[in-house]
């Protein structure tokens, strides 16, 4: 999923260790989400948690976006990514996965969407719709529009470190994932390890992030040095004195050997950690790097893409997403990058 913010601001990540207090030790705060309408292309609000101004990143994850359950079908043309992956976690709901690696995927709930950027890739994403029409050559539509079916899921980003974020870009799926089960819960391990289980996902820091179905009262193992969130998608949570509902990101804090809650029936929640970034990081639409002139390079490549046919873009640093030239129909196209500020990207500091 890319960011389609008209004017996104920049976001610069100061290293954990530089910030004074900076997950020293378990807390919880709570970080509301902000509506993020997203039209155009693909008119969706999604609920954005990560980044904040004051708490830019959890471990390396850096991004975490929350959609629907709504009827709105997914419809995101080619764009582009540096110096990250991309987390793809559908709740309801199938998605279309193509990029610049030559990849051309279903995802459905249950199952991992996992892209890495490195140097820089490309990828668009469409929901797939029940009795999908047909299509004729010239791309017009045939039949009566089919019903969008509930849309719902999670995308993620995680950043990649300095020593890994110019790696050739890579794609992966995975359909089986391992799942841990304990005393009033269930556990699906995305990413990382959780209770001894891990995930085949490949992944460039020590981070965690596993889907819990809880219910009753509930402990779940954590790593100490690792800095921790929640994020509730169903039902209520109450630790550490408090309640936490759907909506807000929950901050842990670092330094818990487990996680002691309270779950009301039928909960659902997203648990994300991993050990505190050591880097600093700017992030501006869809690129993470180190340096205003990093990113600008990275908006200019994109741009120098437009109109270039599939042979001139097999050499070209973002390289084509297969099926969206000018003979696709309503899927031909691109999303164009929107204007730098008039100002040098600045930082914004870690609270």
């Amino acid at each position: 999923m890319t960011n389609l913010e008209l004017r996104p601001p920049e976001e610069v990540c100061p290293a954990a260790h530089s910030v004074e207090g900076s997950a020293s030790g378990p807390c919880l705060q709570l970080w509301p989400a902000r509506e993020v309408p997203l039209g155009g292309v693909r008119a969706m609000n999604v609920s954005r948690t990560l980044p904040q101004r004051g708490l830019p990143t959890v471990g390396a994850w850096c991004f975490l976006d929350s959609f629907g359950p709504d009827r709105v079908a997914m419809s995101v043309l080619p764009h582009p990514h540096t110096g990250l992956q991309t987390v793809t976690w559908p709740l309801a709901g199938t998605i279309r996965h193509r990029d610049s690696v030559g990849s051309d995927v279903l995802v459905r709930p249950g199952e991992l969407n996992i892209m890495t950027a490195g140097r820089g890739v490309s990828h668009s994403e469409f929901a797939i719709l029940p009795g999908q029409r047909e299509v004729p050559g010239n791309g017009t539509p045939v039949g009566p529009p089919p019903e969008v079916p509930v849309q719902r899921g999670l995308q993620l980003w995680v950043a990649l470190p300095d020593s890994e974020r110019h790696r050739p870009p890579a794609f992966e799926q995975h359909r089986e994932l391992p799942v841990v089960r304990g005393a009033g819960f269930t556990a699906t391990v995305m990413v990382g390890s959780l209770a001894g289980a891990a995930s085949p996902a490949t992944v460039y820091s020590p981070i965690v992030g596993a889907d819990i179905s809880a219910a009753g009262p509930v402990s779940l193992p954590l790593e100490p040095e690792f800095e921790h969130a929640v994020l509730v998608l169903d039902g209520v949570l109450r630790l550490d004195g408090q309640e936490l509902g759907p909506g807000p990101l929950g901050y842990l804090g670092s330094g818990r050997r487990s996680l002691e809650l309270e779950a009301a029936p039928e909960t659902r929640f997203v648990l994300l950690g991993g050990q505190p970034f050591e880097e600093e990081l700017l992030m501006w639409w869809n690129f993470v790097g180190r340096s205003h002139e990093e990113v600008a390079q990275a908006r200019l490549d994109w741009e120098a893409q437009t109109g270039l046919t599939e042979a001139e873009a097999s050499g070209a640093r973002f390289g084509l997403v297969r099926g969206h030239g000018p003979d696709a129909g309503a899927e031909a196209g691109r999303i164009p990058a929107p204007p730098l500020p008039g100002v040098p990207l600045r930082p914004r500091r870690r609270r």
